[in-house]
């Protein structure tokens, strides 16, 4: 009778697992599948609300940089460009000051500033970005029209491309402006993925390195950044994708000119800078078509850099091994 007992008890607790882990497994399921019904959702509303534009200028839209209201005539290009643009000035300033912060803080900062500067990057990750452009706006901007940009026009006035690139006059806001803003929005992200990376790495690893005679920039360039790479080019994927989003920021400090400007200190737009000033003003089933193709073309470029980068990752790890 006992034994009879003790199965029927084992019996029951099995079942009580089987049920508790097919509810989680189901939970799981529908929230993963939750994800590709919201994402479809998303692609097919961007797609029914751009018919209208697409039919109307095909892929012209892409290549024309013409935006005007008055006649309904759209095309993408400025604000393609300059969504690109300020993109890859935030990437180039953000990226390597954000590497050297996370080898700072976890290979070369003392104990004691360790946490206070950690917690500092992390509270830069959580300002809004509308605080962002109004300290852009009324701070910085005013800052580079008097001190830096001048000083960048005459540095390279006679330097046959960048002269060019850094034409006057100082306007304070544009694309330069607007990279700067991304840059500092951007730089908490790889700064804090690339100090938890590299503090994965073994310290036994570091060790050795040491052990044979190895500088502390030999251990960071030869131990360090390779057991740590695909951690960081995630890092920094991240922040572009951020960077490519981004909103109220630039739209208080990048001018918002329906232009191709032939200098980064010139006043420019880009894709979600645009939707976000003119959607509330959009009148007729074109012009609003137009704005939510933009919108679809912004979707297309942020999947394909996440695409590149989980392409990138998958490289990365078969090359380690």
């Amino acid at each position: 009778m006992a034994y009879k007992d003790a199965t029927a008890r084992r019996a029951r607790v099995l079942r009580a697992f089987r049920f508790r882990n097919g509810t989680f497994h189901g939970l799981t399921l529908a929230a993963a599948v939750a994800v590709l019904v919201i994402l479809g959702g998303v692609i097919l509303s961007l797609i029914d609300g751009s018919l209208p534009a697409i039919r109307a200028f095909g892929f012209k839209f892409l290549y024309t940089s013409i935006w005007n209201p008055v006649t309904d005539q759209y095309g993408a290009l400025a604000a393609i460009y300059g969504t690109l643009v300020t993109s890859a000035i935030a990437m180039i300033i953000a990226v390597p000051i954000g590497i050297g912060i996370g080898i700072f803080l976890s290979e070369l900062c003392p104990d004691f500033l360790r946490r206070p500067i950690g917690i500092a990057v992390e509270l830069l990750a959580g300002i809004p970005s509308i605080i962002y452009g109004i300290w852009g706006l009324f701070v910085f901007a005013p800052f580079l029209q008097r001190h830096i940009q001048p000083a960048l026009i005459a540095a390279f006035a006679k330097v046959p491309v960048l002269a060019s690139l850094f034409a006057g006059p100082p306007y304070g806001i544009g694309m330069l402006t607007a990279g700067f803003i991304l840059a500092i929005m951007v730089l908490p992200f790889v700064a804090a993925i690339s100090r938890d990376v590299f503090a994965t790495v073994p310290a036994v690893l570091k060790e050795a390195g040491r052990g044979i005679g190895c500088t502390t920039w030999e251990v960071v360039h030869h131990i360090v950044m390779p057991y740590a790479r695909v951690g960081v080019v995630g890092g920094v994927m991240l922040g572009l994708g951020r960077a490519l989003g981004e909103t109220m920021a630039v739209t208080f400090v990048i001018g918002n000119a329906d232009v191709i400007p032939h200098s980064l200190l010139a006043p420019g737009t880009t894709i979600s800078a645009a939707i976000a000033n003119e959607f509330t003003e959009a009148v007729g089933d074109l012009y609003t078509s137009a704005l939510i193709e933009l919108g679809l073309i912004l979707f297309v470029i942020t999947f394909f850099v996440l695409a590149i980068a989980r392409f990138m990752l998958m490289r990365l790890e078969r090359n380690a091994g």
